[in-house]
């Protein structure tokens, strides 16, 4: 199976020792660019205000053009998926839970690594996704908590199916 491409704008906010970004980068999972204008258009931006969610009917479009993560601080995200989304297809990530020592049990908090290992699961990359989860012994366990919720995205034909999906994990 074809891998994913996986390209990061990075905008060098945070503490660069706890940057999976960085890291997947560093490791070959990953490109990161601190330039939007040397991200491709169309690719999937993981984009946490779009109002349509990633789904597994954006897998060829994801397997031709790939997917975009945003590394930057949450105080500035809005204004930064606002530059970005104008030329990308925008995908929000359905109801998660975050296992990474930062933001552990909160909800839609993901890293970098665990919102891409969430895409590829959802777009059915499982070894993909389960290879980059490798670099951080934390890391794994994003897919055990989640399993119940990512196999039933998994199984959804569009984003309509996933947010009728997620609502069921919303307290």
């Amino acid at each position: 199976m074809k891998l994913i491409k996986l390209l990061v704008y990075h905008a060098n906010e945070d503490d660069p020792k706890k940057c999976s970004a960085k890291k997947m980068n560093r490791m070959g999972f990953a490109n990161l660019v601190t330039s939007p204008r040397k991200i491709p258009s169309k690719m999937i931006l993981l984009n946490p205000y779009s109002k349509k969610s990633l789904s597994p009917k954006d897998m060829e479009l994801s397997k031709k053009n790939g997917l975009l993560a945003v590394d930057c601080s949450w105080k500035h995200a809005e204004s930064v998926f606002e530059t970005l989304s104008e030329k990308m297809v925008n995908r929000s990530l359905p109801f998660l839970i975050a296992v990474n020592p930062v933001n552990y049990g909160k909800v839609l908090k993901l890293s970098t690594l665990e919102a891409f290992a969430a895409a590829l699961t959802i777009l059915n990359h499982q070894e993909q996704a389960e290879k980059i989860l490798q670099i951080y012994k934390w890391a794994p366990q994003f897919l055990t908590m989640n399993k119940e919720p990512l196999s039933e995205y998994q199984k959804a034909k569009n984003s309509t199916e996933i947010i009728q999906i997620m609502n069921q994990y919303i307290p």
